[in-house]
Order: structure tokens, then C-alpha cells, then sequence
């Protein structure tokens, strides 16, 4: 899996746009930018950022609708960076689910920090097992490590797509329960995604990846109608 932190900078005015974005790839980054909010949904999903840039005042939706809209499915980390400097709008984006607040106009520097702080914190909160504290879950000779995000089998490392990470770390953090397709679509690709066939197609990815034998699988079962259920050991 690609290692290089990518940072989805949501923000319509081009000169600003194009500071941040060339300020992040000259410090490593890598980036995807849009003006439009009603866009982060699609590209939080199909790209998988590690944390979202979000300004305020965008021409298609108000920046905090877009987050709370985010929030209701994603836990990405955001940092609002906006020109809005009163303590009720910044209250109001916290409120809502952002990590950090920056206030136009900003230096390198400063933005450089919040971003790694974010990431940080995320990682903290999503390292761990909330139940149990654990960072990796072996089951059987399925290895999966969220804090390294390697995944192996019978000791020998297997690359995922990031979609297919996402769905793989999912069931082993809820092993031994089933998870509906309604639930697995809405953690991995949003509430408004209703495509079965696109699950099923990574699904069964997933595991040509794992199994010896597919059609007899070891790790996750189908629960017919229902959904999937990855096995406690």
C-alpha cells in the first residue's frame, strides 16, 4: 500500500488552493483538491484520504453541513481552514466533528503542524481496539495490523487496495459478528451508496487474496441475505 500521507484540500479560491497544495507536495504530501462540497463524499470514498482540508465557505454547500454530511459516516480527520475567525463558527465546526481549526490567512508552518497533530490523534483514537486495546488481530494465519496496516497470511504480506484494507480491517475489529451490507456500505463508502455488486466484486478480491480455497473460505463467511462475518479464530 502507498505509505505517502494524501491530504484532500476542499477549497474554491485558487490562490489558495494552489499555496496549500504546492506548499504539501514540497513537504512530501500527496494531494487531491476540489472547490465543491457536495464533491467530498465521492472522492473521501474512492480516494481515501488521511485527512480533509476544509474551508467554510464554499459556493455549493456551507463548509459545516458538509462536515456534519461527512461526519454521519466518516471519521477522517478534518481541519477547517477558513477566513470565518469568530469563536462561534470555530465552536460550530468543533462541534460537529472537525479535529482543528485554522484561520486565513496562515503560514506553511503552522498548517504543516495541525496536519501532522490531526494524524496523530487519529491514529490514537483508531489504532486501538475500543474494547481491548489490541493494534493487531491474528486469526488463525490471518495477520492484520492496523497501526502497521500490513496485512499477511501464514506469515507472507499481501497487498490490499486501500478499499479492500478498509473492508478487511472492519470485520476483524467486529470478528465473530455479523455485519449487514447496509452497515459495511455506509463505514466504507457512504450512507448514500446502495451498490451490492461492488461490495460482492471486493469482497470476493478479498478473498482469492486470503483463501486457499475461495469457494470454502476460512476467515469470512457469507451470511446469506444478510452480509458477512469474519471468524473469531
Amino acid at each position: 500500500m502507498e505509505n505517502k500521507t494524501l491530504v484532500l484540500i476542499v477549497e474554491d479560491e485558487n490562490p489558495i488552493c494552489h499555496f496549500m497544495s504546492t506548499a504539501l507536495k514540497a513537504n512530501g504530501y500527496r494531494v487531491v483538491s476540489t472547490g465543491k462540497g457536495l464533491e467530498i463524499p465521492a472522492l473521501v470514498s474512492s480516494h481515501c484520504p488521511d485527512i480533509v482540508l476544509l474551508d467554510l465557505g464554499l459556493p455549493d454547500i456551507d463548509g459545516i453541513d458538509a462536515l456534519q454530511a461527512l461526519r454521519e459516516w466518516s471519521d477522517v480527520p478534518v481541519v477547517v481552514v477558513s477566513a470565518r475567525n469568530g469563536e462561534r463558527e470555530k465552536v460550530a465546526a468543533l462541534d460537529h466533528g472537525a479535529d482543528d481549526y485554522v484561520t486565513k490567512p496562515f503560514g506553511t508552518a503552522e498548517l504543516l503542524a495541525r496536519i501532522r497533530t490531526a494524524i496523530r490523534h487519529s491514529k490514537a483514537r483508531q489504532g486501538t481496539d475500543a474494547s481491548t486495546g489490541e493494534t493487531v488481530f491474528t486469526i488463525g494465519g490471518l495477520c492484520v495490523d492496523t497501526e502497521k496496516m500490513i496485512i499477511s497470511v501464514d506469515g507472507a504480506e499481501v497487498h490490499f487496495t486501500p478499499i479492500e484494507y478498509r473492508l478487511l480491517e472492519l470485520l476483524a475489529r467486529n470478528r465473530g459478528r455479523v455485519l449487514t451490507h447496509d452497515l459495511i456500505m455506509k463505514k466504507i463508502w457512504g450512507p448514500w451508496f446502495t451498490d451490492n455488486q461492488t461490495l460482492r466484486v471486493n469482497m470476493a478480491n478479498i478473498r482469492r487474496k486470503l483463501e486457499k480455497n475461495p469457494a470454502e473460505p476460512r476467515y469470512i463467511r457469507t451470511e446469506i441475505g444478510v452480509g458477512y462475518r469474519m471468524v473469531e479464530e
